[in-house]
């Protein structure tokens, strides 16, 4: 049968109300770990990451994985050059990009604990010379991502390398984007300022603080800043690659090299090539993006997050731990850099930077305690869906409870209704037609039947849509493309597309430029419309 009708079998599963209810133990379940069969609708992990790694033509990726406090899993696929003889591992140092703002946001919180500054304080106590418009801007501000300051990232220049206050300069002479305390929106340009802070009220270097109080307490072993390779990374690179050897020859005599800590390269796609970014670069994201760090040190670090190890006082925990609240008293699910959805006690921090890509995930539910880290050299790849797939290999109802082969889903940081409206805002931005809304949910009540939230939206471009039909008519049976929305049993919204790869081989059809575009178009939609942050 070519068709498969894809998103109808999902909003079929949906309606039914049983998919979790009759298969996923609740809350108040017996906790069961160390199943040793991980996998999620019959895919094992190496397989789910073998496929990632195919489908997004990735020199390597690195995988941890915690259930509290142990580490059950932490591996290495692929390799971290494309020209040498490096492979991912679990030593493996990666550019961890954007979770570098959560080791800054604890360094705020140890200082006030240590009595040296408080979240009120205004940033231009312990920052010069800053523009008039910032210098009210509040320590607060900028671990909410409030404050209105433009990001730096957009100035940047990548052959050159900055200082920490010639980033901020870059952005010197721009105005606020908004009333500071009124919105949010993540700027590098913030966890900057709040590094420079740090540096002021500690009478330390951000390096060093941030080494002594957090990489020295969590004991990470394969963590470090970009100044810190020529002397602690462990690479083995001779002058001369051989051509038909193993290039490594360090660790048959010195013991550092035996499973070495050594950086990876990170590449950057142009015009179809993979061109490698040099680790230096990593030094223009001051405070924001200039961590590397292993997957597994990552996870370790995760560890430490969960008690009071780096973060005394639950209660201070809980500032960067939990949403925003701003002064006018909305609520943002997100909160330095850190995002939140509605399944309890979840939150991620993810994003780019030069080379690489990053994500790291916490169930921090008692019943739950599994936590995921990816971590990637390539530029501008999104490990949402593919790690939370991951983690349901663990607890099934940590997933959407929609099988990735037909519906591509991740959780939405708001409410159906409010998802559903960011999609249409999104859509109509970019000048894309919405052809049809199906609410389901409102269907329903018409008929007096109860479902909860299920909203399909149908749009598209023509221009796409009818290449796939010049190769068969049939396929215009699952055209134009079509975005679902849906709340689940526990409250949690969830936004997918089918999975258009499957979709169009099932009908037989080989055009993978033409799915590319599609894919990465679907992924761009729901992306913008679940997250807080833009990435």
């Amino acid at each position: 049968m070519k068709a498969r009708f894809l998103l109808a079998l999902g909003i079929a599963a949906l309606m039914s109300g049983t998919a979790l209810a009759e298969t996923i133990p609740g809350a108040n379940e017996p906790i069961v770990r160390g199943n040793p069969v991980q996998k999620s609708y019959g895919v094992y992990i190496d397989q789910m990451i073998a496929d990632f790694i195919e489908k997004n033509q990735l020199p390597g990726l690195t995988l941890a994985i915690v259930q509290a406090p142990y580490i059950p899993r932490s591996s290495g696929y692929g390799k971290t050059s494309i020209d040498r003889d490096e492979l991912a591992s679990t030593k493996t140092m990666w550019n961890v990009g954007p979770i570098t703002q959560a080791f800054t946001a604890v360094a705020v919180m140890q200082l006030k604990e240590q009595g040296k500054l408080n979240l009120d304080d205004k940033v231009s106590k312990y920052v010069v010379n800053l523009p008039a418009a910032w210098k009210d801007v509040t320590l607060l501000e900028l671990l909410q991502h409030s404050s209105g300051i433009p990001d730096y990232r957009e100035k940047l220049d990548d052959a050159k390398r900055y200082s920490p206050k010639e980033l901020v300069a870059l952005v010197g002479d721009k105005p606020l984007l908004f009333e500071s305390g009124t919105n949010v929106r993540q700027s590098a340009t913030n966890s900057t300022l709040l590094a420079l802070a740090i540096e002021s009220a500690s009478g330390m270097s951000y390096h060093d603080f941030v080494w002594k109080y957090q990489i020295e307490a969590s004991r990470l072993t394969s963590t470090m800043f970009p100044e810190d390779m020529k002397t602690m990374a462990r690479t083995d690179r001779p002058e001369t690659m051989p051509a038909h050897d193993n290039q490594h020859s360090h660790f048959k005599a010195e013991v550092d090299y035996i499973s070495p800590v050594e950086p990876a390269t990170g590449y950057r796609e142009v015009d179809g090539h993979m061109v490698p970014v040099p680790a230096d670069i990593s030094e223009n994201l001051f405070g924001f993006g200039n961590i590397w760090s292993s997957a597994e040190d990552i996870s370790k670090w995760d560890i430490a997050l969960a008690g009071s190890v780096l973060i005394k006082d639950i209660a201070d925990r809980d500032v960067i731990y939990m949403p925003t609240k701003l002064a006018n008293g909305t609520v943002v699910p997100a909160m330095a850099g850190w995002e939140f959805t509605k399944h309890p006690g979840f939150m991620e921090v993810k994003g780019n930077s030069p080379g690489f890509s990053s994500y790291l995930s916490r169930f921090t539910a008692s019943y739950e305690l599994v936590c995921v880290t990816l971590l990637t050299d390539k530029e501008g790849v999104d490990l949402t869906v593919l790690a939370r797939n991951i983690a349901a290999a663990y607890r099934a109802d940590l997933g959407p409870a929609v099988d990735p082969q037909n519906i591509v889903a991740q959780e939405s940081k708001f409410g159906a209704a409010e998802t559903v409206a960011r999609i249409k805002d999104d859509l109509a931005s970019k000048k894309v037609p919405v052809f049809a809304t199906f609410d389901h949910a409102e269907n329903a009540t018409s008929v007096g039947e109860k479902l909860r939230p299920t909203t399909v939206l149908v749009f598209g471009n023509p221009k796409i849509g009818t290449k796939l039909m010049q190769a068969d008519q049939s396929i215009g049976i699952d055209l134009p493309l079509r975005v679902l929305v849906w709340e689940d049993e526990y409250g949690r919204t969830w936004v997918g597309y089918p999975n258009v790869a499957n979709l169009v081989d099932g009908y037989g059809i080989k055009d993978q430029a033409t799915v590319g575009t599609m894919t990465k178009f679907l992924d761009g939609v729901v992306g913008r419309a679940a997250n807080v942050y833009s990435y």
